[in-house]
């Protein structure tokens, strides 16, 4: 289990200060809770079950989400750069390269209504074509039958270029009869894969504590924030929120594999600092979303390859690691708990969700992430 010892941690900083009777209550709950939970986040929760996730479905040489990813719509739009440059034998956009070209300065060269706007459009009709593409390819799989809602989520979404393509996807599905409805997260997208974990972390210890620690690692962004739940305002926790993160986007660095571990550690750090000074509560919890596939151990199994060096090996246990690294939270075992980061994002929509069965969520990242859920009606709150 992932998760460090009050007493070892005390010896390391040879602290001896004895826990006050409110302090040990509120230890003992959580630990009774942490002594169930292991290094991987359940599939099935109280409100809904998580049919599936990270699935690959093979397309010639590739994966078929590969086409709908951010990555795909840079080379499409890189495409008709080139062809509009080569009819106007001048480029549209400038001299920075397409992967440079950020979300603003697309929407800014979308409303001006150019030529660069056009080679915008037109890639955004081939991405939009794609997504659909993919939709319906996901609807056919076992996890996916019956799903009514795609929520998409990534930072794709949060742009007037992005936001319109997957508008323009869910007019071509619509035009198809297909039965599911596209619409994106509502949260920020540097804050949906954090929120998500409220879901995932064990319901007494919520009840005990003002926040936790949440984690959402990607392929170009690594995100830390403090989720406070807002739980006895919304039993739901529909008004969970982050009040701090931080952002590294370690694409930039290119770090080794064990250099990001060091780094998210020294986020968490400063994140436990805050809570600190600020007086909240913190559980000794702390949820990390991770791409790929997740072993009931912990350790991963694939769908890690846009992370820097070997996530998969054997020697590698990414909450185990990433324990090790952190200072001590409060006065009980902190538990680090690992989960797909498209669940995770998906879960933070969950409250929202509540007027359909079946649910999705395709994440637009470096990749496409993708999961699966079920509400379930089988719980006390449902029956009564």
């Amino acid at each position: 289990m992932a998760s460090k010892d009050k007493d070892t941690a005390n010896k390391r900083s040879g602290g001896t200060t004895k826990p006050s009777a409110t302090s040990q209550a509120k230890d003992a709950k959580a630990q009774r809770e942490l002594g169930i939970v292991g290094p991987h986040g359940d599939m099935r929760l109280a409100s809904v079950v998580i049919e599936g996730y990270s699935l690959e479905l093979r397309d010639g040489d590739g994966f078929v989400g590969d086409v709908a990813s951010r990555t795909a719509f840079r080379h499409m739009l890189d495409a008709w750069r080139q062809l509009f440059t080569s009819m106007d034998g001048k480029d549209p956009m400038g001299d920075k390269p397409t992967r440079e070209l950020s979300k603003h300065r697309l929407d800014a060269l979308l409303e001006k209504d150019g030529i660069a706007a056009q080679a915008i459009e037109a890639a955004s009709e081939d991405y939009a074509l794609q997504l659909a593409h993919v939709v319906q390819r996901f609807l056919k799989q076992k996890t996916w039958r019956g799903v009514e809602r795609i929520i998409i989520g990534g930072g794709f979404h949060q742009s007037e270029v992005g936001s319109g393509a997957i508008a323009r996807a869910d007019k071509i599905l619509k035009a198809e009869k297909v039965p599911v409805e596209l619409r994106t997260l509502r949260h920020h997208s540097d804050e949906g894969g954090l929120i998500g974990w409220v879901h995932l972390a064990p319901p007494a210890l919520l009840q005990s504590y003002d926040a936790i620690l949440a984690v959402d690692i990607g392929g170009t962004n690594v995100r830390c924030g403090i989720v406070q739940t807002h739980l006895h305002r919304a039993p739901d926790m529909s008004l969970a929120e982050v009040v701090r993160r931080e952002k590294w986007v370690h694409a930039d660095d290119e770090p080794k594999r064990d250099e990001l571990v060091d780094g998210i550690a020294t986020m968490l750090e400063g994140l436990i600092a805050y809570a600190d000074k600020k007086k909240i509560r913190l559980a000794p919890y702390i949820g990390v979303a991770c791409p790929g596939l997740i072993v009931e151990d912990g350790s991963l199994a694939g769908g890690t390859q846009n992370l820097p060096g070997n996530w998969e090996s054997t020697r590698f246990h990414l909450p185990r690691d990433l324990c090790e690294r952190l200072p001590h939270i409060g006065d009980g075992r902190t538990q680090v708990c690992l989960h797909n980061d498209a669940v995770v994002q998906g879960l933070s929509e969950m409250p929202f969700m509540q007027d359909v069965e079946r649910w999705a969520v395709l994440t637009v990242g470096t990749g496409l992430g993708n999961a699966s859920f079920t509400n379930r009606r089988d719980t006390p709150d449902a029956q009564g």
